[in-house]
């Protein structure tokens, strides 16, 4: 078996299946699905998304220069699909998927009820690569939802069956097999 040469091209899989809430200064919102997103920075938190200027909601992040990256999880699954293929210049995403607006804490953009974590963001740089322009952003706040909270305080994330994106594809991520340093870690 050998390996067969691709052109060159994103193969860096799976990544996370996002959605990003947005708002204009008028208040008006609208959700989209984003896999081309990342972290960049842990100290200042930051994080990336990359998306197309032809997109409705672009013209949201450039005019306020804030954002909401909400994860999802298998439960999302449908109205994660649904916000990547439909505009919102078409349809009322928040109502046609039946996701809950929830003010966010310090940016005027709401966030995803229904997501097990949500990421406040103010943007602090925008590269304009070719296909995508990518929005580099400040995590400002953290949201979590209380119900995968364990008795000793920690977050359970695994618990909530996050989405993943893979090459077309929405998978849910699979069993735990280690953590980190687990390869290192003294026996006892």
């Amino acid at each position: 078996m050998g390996k067969q040469n691709f052109k060159p091209g994103n193969m860096l899989y799976p990544l996370p299946a996002v959605l990003v809430s947005v708002a204009d200064r008028e208040g008006n919102s609208n959700l989209l699905t984003i896999a081309w997103t990342g972290t960049i920075c842990s100290d200042p938190p930051m994080v990336s998304i990359s998306v197309r200027p032809e997109r409705y909601s672009y013209h949201m992040i450039e005019e306020t220069g804030e954002f909401v990256i909400n994860l999802t999880t298998e439960r999302l699954a449908r109205a994660t699909d649904y916000c990547g293929v439909k505009s919102g210049k078409d349809v009322d995403k928040w109502k046609e998927t039946k996701l809950h607006k929830i003010p966010g804490e310090i940016v005027r953009t709401p966030m995803v009820e229904e997501s097990p974590v949500n990421l406040e963001c103010r943007v602090t740089e925008k590269k304009e690569l070719g296909s995508h322009h990518m929005f580099l952003a400040e995590v400002v706040a953290v949201h979590v939802d209380e119900r995968y909270m364990d008795e000793t305080g920690r977050f359970r994330l695994n618990d909530a069956k996050p989405l993943v994106y893979s090459h077309g594809r929405y998978l849910s991520t699979g069993d735990e097999i280690g953590f980190f340093g687990y390869s290192v870690q003294r026996k006892k």
